[in-house]
Order: structure tokens, then C-alpha cells, then sequence
């Protein structure tokens, strides 16, 4: 069996992240590391996760360097002690037993597969599909859609990655110095493409993730973010950039005026200028 490296990354969500161990401990795969990876966390994160569980390996970044930036600090040091796949899981999210099992037959049975996914259902609605492994984006219309039935995909999903070690050293890591949080996964499943590398979705993976459970549905500071990152991409991405951040940033803005979140129409906006 390959050897693989589980990157949990936790910013002030000990708790959450303590439920995530927790099943990440059933699984049936024989030979995998856990790292967690703490973003800087403000809340004793580090200590309680040590306390529940003593042989966790704590990586502490001392700041928060945003999804892609504490992740890559996991990827880092799985790569370095030699690990042939890195599995990202959310800390929201909690796995079934085969879930890494099943991610890793389908990478052996696929060589070009460099980032296969897993079938995430919503926490609360545990037999609703919230993604079938990833998305895709409409680089034109600036949209990034959420797959939730079979289809190729444009990117994985970053709350449930399997990444191919010779794939992350041609392609790099996360880029975290374009993107702070959200679209960071979309950027990397474009250049491992790219690159000639497949996404692949392993059907029998079943993961329960909680959406946005770090900053919440409806944040203003959710907003800023995605909308900077987003905008950020499709300057790198699009054929006509003007029109699809014009056609991104219009549809956020009017949905919520028309919903009368005025504050979170700012939000969107302060994420395009500050793009």
C-alpha cells in the first residue's frame, strides 16, 4: 500500500477538528500519517487537540496564512518525510471508514490522475449530495459551479484532496500568495490540467462537510474573500476578463441588493478593489 499523509488544517476549530480525528482514526487504510496543521489559532486549538490526542503530529504555522498557506505548511512536511499521496480533509468534515481506501484505489488504477476527490453529503442531511468531488467554472460568465451528479471536472474541492506526490512536484503547491481563501482549489486543478495530469472523483469516498463552517454562511468577511479570489483568477484564467469579473462581481452585488443585504453588497465590492 502507498503511503500517505492526512492534512488536517484547523484555525480556531478545535472542536470540529477533534470530531474529524476522530473518524479519521477508523479508517481502514493500513499505513497513513495524520498531521494537523494549526493556522495560528487564538483559541488554545493546539493545546486541546494535544490533550484528546497525544500521538497527533501539531504543525503550529504561528499565524494565519490563509486555507492555501496552512495547508501547503502540511504538504510540505508530508512531502519531505516522503509520503506518495497527500490527503487533505477539512476540519468540518467527518469521513466514512473507507473513504481514504477508496481515494487511493482509484489514484493506483489511474496513473494520470493527479487529484482525485471524494463525494461529499451535508453534515446535517447526511444522504444529500453537497458535491460530487469538485466543479467547474464558466470562465466567461466568471461562475463556479459546485458538481453534485457524475461529469468531468475543472477542479477538486480542497475539503476532500488526494494529491499524487509527483504531481504536486510538477505543478506546485497551492499558490498562497494570490489567494488567501477560496478559488486557491480551482487554481490548482487548472494548472494540474495544465500539466496533462486527470481529476478523478472516487465515488465510494463519503465524506459529511460542513459548508463555509469556518467563517459561517452569509459572512461579510466570506464575501471579501471569495470575491478577491475570484476575481484574481480570472484575471489569470479567462479569455475576456473584464466581462466575466464584471458578470461575477454584478451578479453577487444585485442578488444582495435584491435579497436588501446592503452590508454584504459592500463586502463584495471591497473584495474587487481590493483585488
Amino acid at each position: 500500500m502507498k503511503q500517505v499523509a492526512v492534512v488536517v488544517l484547523n484555525w480556531n476549530g478545535w472542536r470540529d477538528t477533534l470530531a474529524c480525528i476522530a473518524s479519521l482514526q477508523k479508517l481502514n487504510y493500513p499505513d497513513f500519517d495524520l498531521i494537523v496543521v494549526d493556522n495560528g489559532s487564538t483559541d488554545d486549538s493546539q493545546a486541546n487537540i494535544e490533550t484528546a490526542f497525544q500521538n497527533i503530529k501539531v504543525i503550529q504555522t504561528g499565524a494565519n496564512l490563509g486555507f492555501g498557506g496552512g495547508c501547503n505548511a502540511g504538504i510540505r512536511y508530508a512531502l519531505e518525510q516522503g509520503a506518495d499521496y497527500v490527503w487533505l480533509i477539512n476540519n468540518d468534515a467527518t469521513v466514512d471508514q473507507s473513504a481514504l481506501t477508496e481515494l487511493v484505489r482509484l489514484a493506483d488504477s489511474q496513473p494520470s490522475a493527479g487529484a482525485v476527490g471524494s463525494v461529499l453529503y451535508e453534515a446535517d442531511r447526511p444522504a444529500q449530495v453537497q458535491m460530487w468531488g469538485g466543479g467547474k467554472v464558466n470562465l466567461w460568465a466568471g461562475l463556479s459551479r459546485h458538481q453534485v451528479s457524475p461529469a468531468q471536472l475543472d477542479f477538486v474541492s480542497g475539503a476532500s484532496l488526494l494529491l499524487r506526490r509527483e504531481a504536486l512536484l510538477q505543478s506546485g503547491l497551492f499558490d498562497d500568495q494570490t489567494y488567501f481563501m477560496y478559488w486557491e482549489d480551482s487554481d490548482l486543478g487548472f494548472r494540474l490540467r495544465q500539466a496533462g495530469w486527470q481529476l478523478a472523483v472516487a465515488e465510494k469516498s463519503r465524506v459529511w462537510h460542513k459548508l463555509s463552517g469556518s467563517l459561517g454562511k452569509g459572512s461579510r468577511q466570506l464575501d471579501v474573500y471569495f470575491t478577491r479570489s475570484g476575481v484574481r483568477f480570472l484575471r489569470r484564467y479567462s479569455p475576456a476578463p473584464l466581462l466575466s469579473v464584471l458578470m461575477m462581481v454584478g451578479r453577487m452585488v444585485l442578488k444582495r441588493v435584491l435579497m436588501a443585504e446592503f452590508g454584504r453588497a459592500r463586502s463584495v465590492l471591497s473584495g474587487y478593489f481590493s483585488a
